[in-house]
């Protein structure tokens, strides 16, 4: 399986990201299932960066009298996070960013204003809980990243020009889900099939992750 460039390197050239507000989101169990149908958003498209995910363990040494290296390290914290500057102005892309609601714009009489729409930026913002989609893929694979609780944590500036898009940086920090989980992975790629060291396969039983709402 080694030194197989056709078969063991993997690029990203089609992707896209999928949100869904509130708590207690359904869940996908395949990495080909629609989001869709489980009431999920298409953030749409992406910076030619495209998406970073970055899994993280940071640990602690412990230090012995009778060692001059540690001995054992212990996990002080673990995160999982995305990143990405969405390119496209839509409706969950400005509330994400924003961090609050498109609302029907009002009259001093709170009578709608036609074809209007105000979102307020709150001077003490609720930080709401979403879950979060990353699919990407080439001719060999298909991968999905599932958060099935998560915030966003960062944002970066919207910059205003005559010859660039308005862009959203956003940063996005998993939860835990309440089972000791931040996120999960599905994917069809033959290449990460347990194998036995002499490299045959065995076989394997697992069971999904399990679907919440």
């Amino acid at each position: 399986m080694s030194n197989n460039s056709k078969k063991n390197i993997r690029f990203a050239p089609n992707g896209q990201i999928w949100v869904h507000f509130g708590e207690d989101a359904p869940l996908p169990l395949k990495v080909d299932e629609d989001p869709k149908i489980l009431n999920f958003a298409p953030l749409g498209y992406a910076n030619s960066d495209g998406v970073t995910i970055t899994p993280k363990i940071e640990t602690e040494a412990v230090e012995v009298w009778q060692s001059a290296v540690p001995v054992l390290y212990t996990v002080k914290n673990a995160s999982f996070q995305v990143k990405a500057t969405l390119m496209e102005l839509n409706a969950p892309n400005t509330e994400l960013f924003y961090g609050s609601k498109w609302e029907p714009a009002v009259d001093k009489d709170d009578k709608p204003i036609e074809g209007q729409y105000r979102l307020n930026i709150a001077s003490n913002p609720n930080l709401d809980t979403i879950s979060v989609i990353v699919d990407w893929n080439d001719a060999s694979a298909q991968y999905r990243a599932v958060l099935a609780q998560a915030m966003v944590s960062d944002r970066g500036a919207i910059t205003l020009t005559r010859t660039k898009n308005q862009a959203y940086e956003l940063t996005i920090e998993a939860l835990d889900d309440g089972n000791g989980n931040l996120g999960y992975l599905i994917t069809d790629d033959k290449n990460i099939m347990p194998s036995t060291p002499g490299g045959t396969t065995r076989s394997v039983t697992t069971s999904g992750p399990t679907s919440k709402g």
